[in-house]
């Protein structure tokens, strides 16, 4: 997995959580279930750079 991907998921993350964060104080269930979409997000690519490093495992 780059490194660079795996900071940008990891960025999504947070920032998803911070959204959700906010719109839990707001009120706001838009920011809320925005923030967990991009939670969802970050966890998918986070399983796509890990699927890549088995198969590059596999393949060395």
């Amino acid at each position: 997995m780059s490194i660079e991907d795996r900071m940008k998921a990891t960025a999504k993350n947070v920032e998803g959580k911070v959204q959700e964060a906010v719109g839990e104080v707001t009120g706001d269930p838009k920011d809320k279930s925005e923030g967990r979409a991009k939670q969802a997000e970050a966890n998918v690519r986070h399983s796509v750079e890990n699927v890549k490093d088995d198969i590059k495992r596999a393949i060395d």
